[in-house]
């Protein structure tokens, strides 16, 4: 069934025409690219051969895809409600404006990129985010968008290959810049131009050529171009089925190989907090480094691509120029020579807040997935995990309660292709932690997820953070900078100093009783809190016990669990 056109619109002959593309149609637009990447992606993953034959190109670019979505989604929900100054939410009368959906999708992409083609397609984004956001979305808005998205992808990438996404981005833009229709017609000519170039890649990329393939980021960006069509014209695009060729001839002209066997054994990506001319020397540092070298972003924030024999060196030049994170390490030579893993019984993946809770949790035999401060792991990300956790059965800690729809669905993902999932809906770390105490790997699945169940559920939980802004809560009215300490997820003290403010939390959570408090403090923690509160609980608390744990960077300075 056809969807209906999203962006604003002109009636011909009775039949509504779309002009321009609006925030709705971007929301649509990203929606249905994650769907059409959710697709076509273990495709996408069979065909990648260029610039490293890891298989991921696919699922690389529908990570990065599902962070642009939550991020365009968090705009929406906060246009949503607005909390006026009695505590009630009321509707708003408009939705975001197209500058801040783009914006909003293009910072999503880009704080989210995966791999090669996810990092080169976040600046593919980031270009027409640019235009769009400044001229609009109608046809020239588009026409110039579609061109900017090319040229900043070229300059993205150290040294650009021919038959690669780049080619395609750039013949997308070229056949738009043909078209003198409305929004419509350039975008389905972008579509139309992206698939001819698409087929084209085989005979000029001589790795794809001996492999019979297409470009396989190319082949996701025909998948991006083609949801785009649909979210401004209303009208699905037609499938079409590539039929594997024979492996083509290659010719004396094509470029010769790079990247694949005895290439660079290291993958590494962060993001980067850098301002441009640090970034100008970060580029030529690891230009000599390594290859596949694609450095997007601007404004301060980057995301950084390389391929590397010296991963830690690679890691170095990024602290030499500014402040890295979300730091991933893939070791492609362990990838090319291991010998297929059998599937473990059980695992437990977990989600955690910081890098020393990882740490703790991974001792324990967990896989951890790391959320950063206004970084929530997406659906995809847990879905990998539970991949790589690589055993038949797996118990799911989220952490988190507002993780509860994204792990579900993550785990539904899962289960399809022949994996155990359970997910134990643990709303705090602390009570992921105690579920990881007394699992047992040993005993049935069953038992064990209801042991890790009860363990989570008996264990209440609190949180000592800084309030960002004015707002209502449930303890009164607080201000930016003020200490909030919470319960089971409600403010219930306000205060000015966090030390005074945890004592206060705890004392009320112990009031209900308990036998073991755990601290995990975070590095914003203030300097002999954890002895504080353990002297205050052994004069206070008698027979209750205290264990501390550092989180690390994470998002609260001080997190508390009472079993």
């Amino acid at each position: 069934m056809a969807r209906l056109p999203c962006g604003s619109t002109r009636s011909q002959g009775g039949r509504q025409v779309p002009q321009t593309l609006d925030a709705v149609a971007v929301r649509t637009w990203c929606s249905l690219a994650l769907e059409a990447l959710g697709r076509a992606r273990e495709e996408i993953d069979a065909i990648n051969v260029y610039p490293v034959a890891d298989g991921d190109t696919g699922t690389n670019l529908y990570l990065t895809v599902e962070s642009a979505v939550q991020a365009v989604e968090a705009v929406f929900t906060a246009h949503e409600t607005v909390t006026g100054a009695d505590g009630a939410r009321a509707a708003q009368a408009s939705g975001p404006a197209l500058a801040d959906a783009v914006r909003a999708m293009a910072h999503g992409a880009l704080i989210g990129a995966r791999g090669n083609s996810g990092t080169i397609l976040a600046q593919l984004l980031r270009g027409m985010a640019q235009v769009l956001s400044d001229r609009g979305a109608d046809a020239e808005g588009l026409r110039r968008g579609l061109r900017r998205a090319a040229e900043s992808a070229y300059q993205a990438v150290a040294h650009p290959v021919e038959g690669t996404v780049l080619t395609v981005a750039t013949a997308a833009a070229d056949a738009a810049e043909r078209t003198g229709g409305d929004a419509t017609e350039v975008v389905r000519a972008a579509y139309e131009g992206a698939r001819t170039a698409l087929e084209a890649t085989p005979r000029q990329l001589a790795v794809l050529g001996r492999a019979g393939v297409v470009d396989a980021g190319g082949r996701g960006l025909v998948a991006v171009l083609g949801a785009l069509v649909e979210a401004v014209s209303g009208q699905a695009v037609a499938v079409h089925k590539r039929q594997a060729p024979a492996p083509l001839p290659v010719t004396d002209d094509c470029p010769a190989d790079a990247g694949q066997e005895g290439g660079p054994a290291f993958e590494v990506i962060y993001l980067l907090e850098a301002d441009d001319a640090a970034v100008a020397r970060l580029r030529t540092r690891l230009d000599g480094l390594g290859d596949s070298l694609v450095v997007v972003g601007g404004d301060g924030l980057w995301n950084v691509h390389v391929h590397v024999d010296d991963a830690g060196a690679a890691v170095e030049a990024g602290v030499e120029a500014g402040r890295p994170y979300r730091i991933r390490i893939t070791h492609f030579a362990a990838d090319r020579v291991a010998p297929p893993r059998e599937r473990a019984q059980r695992a437990v993946v977990a989600v955690v807040p910081g890098e020393g809770l990882a740490g703790l949790c991974a001792e324990a035999g967990a896989t951890t997935v790391l959320a950063r401060p206004g970084e929530p792991p997406a659906s995809g990300e847990l879905a990998e995990a539970i991949r790589r956790a690589h055993a038949r059965e797996v118990v799911l800690l989220p952490n988190d309660a507002d993780l509860r729809h994204t792990a579900a669905a993550a785990a539904e993902q899962v289960r399809t292709e022949g994996v155990r999932v359970a997910l134990i809906p643990t709303r705090a770390a602390v009570q992921g932690i105690a579920a990881l105490a007394v699992h047992e790997p040993d005993r049935r699945f069953d038992e064990d997820v209801v042991a890790m169940t009860s363990a989570a559920g008996a264990t209440r939980y609190g949180e000592l953070t800084i309030a960002e802004r004015q707002s209502w809560t449930m303890a009164g009215i607080c201000q930016a900078g003020d200490v909030l300490g919470l319960i089971d997820g409600d403010v219930v003290v306000i205060g000015s100093d966090l030390t005074a403010a945890a004592r206060t939390v705890l004392d009320r959570m112990l009031a209900a009783g308990g036998e073991m408090v755990t601290l995990v403090l975070g590095e914003a923690a203030p300097e002999g809190l954890a002895e504080y509160l353990e002297a205050h609980v052994r004069e206070s608390h008698l027979a209750v016990d205290t264990v501390t744990y550092d989180g690390g960077r994470q998002s609260s300075p001080l997190l508390i669990g009472v079993e």
